[in-house]
């Protein structure tokens, strides 16, 4: 086997939630192939090989494994140790083709595992640059043609006699992934069932000492009332009771197979008791410790692996599920049933939202501190929600990401079901490594992360308190339709700071209808204000203030009322607080707690500011959520083949990557259809001369000095050069500040005047490809203002790019400028987007400055660094 091959090792889930090893197959594994084939009765061996001959057996098992130098590959699938199915590819005489063969055993039909098979081998094609499978199965072999059919590729059959020959196009597709990501959440969901839904329950690790996690977590469970079986696994207490449960010596005296165990044991013992969970057939684990060595947590995860067990933590709080009134966790408290999914990674953060949401009478539908992420994640818990139908928000705490590709898509589509809120964690994190391009270093963690959510459509808050606030109006009020705020107040200048704050968060406070207005005068006091904000003066009662509510609510230019009372010894206004069919919040000035949610289901706050905040969160998300799902669209006169032999190239003759030279990088841009101003390579002066005749326009000159990349800064920039002449001295003036460095200069022609934005991509190590826009030229970096979405780009993301920053003001036009050409920087962005996405060797990439004006888009300056990267598939299913 080739290296290609031999690191592909994955564990994946079958369709019944049960674990799976996928790898490469090889010389060690011929016996295996064999008796795979030999063991295949007689139907099987017939609609595999058209035929009942056995010896094919060794001939297989031979072809299969031998060394991958041909162009072949065979991954197979191992359940517990045995071979359950091969999958493997010849290639065939039509280029970017090859053979596609599927084999299961018996013993495993109707589980999965050659679903999951082809989606391994075809995304390892992919990646080897195989653009088509191609299979022949007999008609009558309808298992297999439901397989192909199922699998969301695009299909062709044609039919000969008895036999049917299939091409799958391997294209990732929004089809195909959509086919992938319900075949992962089916899966996913089943694996999930005993640690979230389990009919027993063992804590290995209680002490007989109250106050000890293990003891708290056993007790937890008992007074939280869960029905099913709990055991406690303590050497020293084994026989009797423990606080209420059996107790037993070790997991193999369990007198029954547990669902979920939760370890409790410090950190040298917990690979020992999870490995005897596992023997003792434990579906999933939950280790509550911390501490563990990098060895100790491979160790742990490989026993899981080795036992299908899916697993929590380490280093967690523990999990609850109270529609089974199961509380796994170290918490003070049990926590209040209701309609909020909650996962967390630190265990605090768990405690603090478990406590307000009980509070605020939202309460918690399931929770998961999932802690150091070793298995279970936050992807695992939004599939969980997606398909209980308990849960209504989905709350998240993610301080870092193992594919946030996956995450994105994910949530984009649990998001369009329920509203999902999450606090940014770890936004202060400096970029601190040595990020040469403008690009690279407005990709700081802080922006990366609010492009990740803002594409996933979750409500991404700045802190705890204000995801707080955000969900107690989620969770208890319908969405708004529109960012229209009716404010009505008995006290006014607490009217003026809320339509201050509606402002400042993008909301408008529209005037009221006609209609309203004559409502409104004929109930309230002659010297009320009626405009909105609406002031009914403090002398108003709670039942003229309802009133006032009712009409300011029924009026069509509203969206959202705000109601905003302060107490007095007039009336007591709390009351009157009440909603219809439009979201109200409402603000109760001198209240003690930032918000609860009253008796008649509406969230009061503290302060007006934390109410508009909210409101201006619940009408982001409606916003998104109404939109169409959208997938990067079909772009003309795009040469990836080009780009990728530009890449190559450059990669063979520099190992290690690099800055590409101009020629290059301008060429690989070009093979995207990226706009540029036309240039010209000069390497002596007479070349740099003759340019400039042709062009016959005021040029530029910029000099290529290896390691120069600022140019400005470094003097290695001349503008408005108008003849031979001045372009002779340009490049003698050149050659004189950089000597023997000066390698050639770019000759371009000089472009009028119009907005500079900066377009780049940078590849993160974490995030993937991600493009970052924002305010360009020299000013770039002191400006700050710029906006980033991982690639590629839909059309609408690549319009939320271009609206987002302070220039978009410039960019769309005022009575002194004229509209920038949006849309063709809207096609500048998705053809960007493309490129970076298609070649992850782009580390970084810079179009600065690009000049965006009336008639056109042109970049003017462009970089480009390379580095060896290997590509990887984020939508592939796989246990991280």
């Amino acid at each position: 086997m080739t290296e290609s091959l031999s690191g592909t090792r994955v564990f994946a889930l079958l369709t019944d939630g049960t674990q799976v090893e996928i790898r490469g197959l090889g010389e060690p594994d011929r016996e295996a192939v064999r008796d795979l084939h030999r063991g295949l009765n007689d139907e099987s061996l017939y609609l595999r090989f058209f035929g009942l001959n056995r010896a094919v057996a060794e001939q297989v098992a031979a072809r299969v494994c031998r060394a991958d130098g041909e162009g072949h590959a065979a991954l197979g699938a191992w359940l517990r140790g045995e071979l359950a199915g091969i999958a493997e590819y010849e290639p065939t005489d039509v280029p970017g083709e090859a053979e596609f063969a599927v084999v299961v055993a018996d013993r495993a039909h109707h589980r999965g595992v050659g679903t999951l098979l082809l989606e391994h081998l075809g995304s390892l094609a992919r990646s080897r640059g195989i653009v088509a499978f191609r299979a022949d199965t007999l008609a009558e072999n309808t298992a297999m043609l439901r397989v192909f059919a199922d699998a969301g590729m695009a299909a062709r059959r044609r039919s000969s006699g008895s036999v049917v020959e299939l091409t799958l196009p391997l294209v990732s597709d929004e089809g195909y992934l959509d086919a992938v990501a319900e075949r992962e959440r089916r899966a996913d969901v089943a694996s999930l069932e005993p640690l979230l839904r389990p009919r027993t329950v063992a804590v290995v690790g209680a002490s007989r000492r109250p106050g000890t996690v293990g003891a708290e977590i056993l007790r937890n469970i008992l007074s939280a009332g869960f029905e099913g079986a709990v055991h406690a696994v303590n050497p020293h207490a084994a026989g009797g009771d423990l606080h209420g449960a059996p107790c037993v010596a070790t997991p193999a005296d369990l007198p029954e197979r547990p669902d979920l165990v939760v370890v409790a044991v410090p950190a040298a013992a917990v690979v020992r008791a999870a490995a005897e969970c596992g023997r003792a057939g434990a579906r999933a684990l939950v280790v509550v410790g911390s501490g563990l060595t990098a060895v100790q947590g491979r160790d742990l995860l490989a026993v899981c692996r080795e036992h299908g067990m899916r697993l929590v933590g380490p280093n967690c709080l523990g999990t609850a599920n109270t529609a089974i009134s199961l509380d796994a966790t170290f918490g003070a408290a049990h926590p209040v049933p209701g309609t909020a999914g909650v996962a967390v990674q630190s265990g605090g953060v768990g405690i603090a939202l478990l406590e307000q949401l009980s509070r605020l009478g939202i309460g918690v539908s399931s929770f998961a501190s999932v802690g150091d992420k070793y298995d279970v994640s936050a992807n695992d818990l939004l599939m969980w929600w997606e398909s209980d139908e308990m849960t209504r928000v989905g709350i998240l705490h993610v301080e870092s990401f193992g594919n946030p590709r996956k995450f994105a898509r994910t949530a984009r589509r649990v998001a369009a079901r329920m509203p999902l809120l999450t606090v940014l964690a770890g936004r202060s994190a400096p970029g601190t490594r040595a990020a040469a391009s403008h690009t690279a270093a407005a990709a700081t963690p802080e922006t990366t992360r609010r492009a990740l959510f803002r594409q996933a459509g979750i409500v991404a808050t700045d802190d705890l308190g204000e995801l707080v606030d955000a969900a107690a109006l989620l969770a208890s009020r319908p969405l708004p339709a529109g960012p229209r705020v009716a404010v009505v107040t008995n006290a006014g200048g607490a009217g003026v700071l809320a339509a201050d704050a509606c402002a400042d968060a993008g909301l408008t406070v529209p005037l009221l209808g006609s209609a309203a207005r004559r409502r409104l005068c004929a109930m309230l006091p002659e010297c009320a204000a009626v405009t909105n904000p609406v002031d009914t003066t403090a002398a108003v009662s709670a039942e003229l203030f309802r009133e006032a509510l009712d009409a300011v609510a029924s009026d069509e230019s509203v969206d959202m009322v705000l109601a905003i009372v302060a107490p007095t010894a007039l009336a007591d206004l709390r009351g009157a607080l009440g909603g219809g069919g439009k979201p109200v919040a409402a603000v109760v000035l001198g209240q003690a707690e930032t918000v609860v949610i009253n008796e008649r289901g509406v969230p009061c706050y503290a302060y007006p500011e934390n109410a508009v905040r909210a409101f201006a969160r619940a009408f982001s998300y409606a916003r998104r959520r109404g939109l169409p799902p959208g997938a990067p669209p079909e772009l003309p006169g795009l040469l990836p083949v080009e780009a990728a032999a530009i890449i190559e190239e450059f990669l063979a003759a520099e190992p290690e990557g690099g800055w590409l030279p101009p020629v290059d990088a301008f060429r690989l841009l070009e093979s995207y259809g990226l706009p540029l101003a036309p240039w010209c390579w000069g390497r002596t002066e007479d070349e740099a001369a003759s340019a400039a005749r042709e062009m016959g326009v005021p040029v530029a000159m910029k000099a290529h000095v290896p390691g120069v990349l600022h140019k400005t800064a470094a003097g290695a920039l001349r503008l408005g050069l108008e003849g031979e002449r001045d372009v002779r001295e340009a490049f003698r003036s050149l050659a004189a500040r950089f000597g023997e460095g000066l390698e050639g200069v770019v000759v371009q022609a000089m472009v009028d005047e119009g907005v500079e934005v900066l377009c780049g991509a940078v590849q993160e190590e974490v995030f993937g490809a991600v493009v970052v826009f924002g305010a360009g030229g020299v000013d770039t970096d002191a400006l700050a203002d710029r906006t980033a979405r991982l690639a590629p780009l839909t059309e609408q993301e690549a319009d939320d790019l271009i609206r987002e920053p302070r220039l978009s003001a410039l960019l769309l036009g005022h009575p002194a400028r004229p509209r920038g050409d949006v849309a063709g920087l809207r096609e500048v962005l998705l053809r960007l987007s493309r490129l970076a996405a298609d070649h992850p060797e782009i580390a970084e990439l810079d179009l600065n400055p690009t000049v965006v004006r009336p008639d056109a888009v042109v970049a003017v300056d462009a970089r480009v660094r390379l580095v060896p990267r290997r590509a990887w598939d984020p939508y592939l299913r796989r246990l991280r």
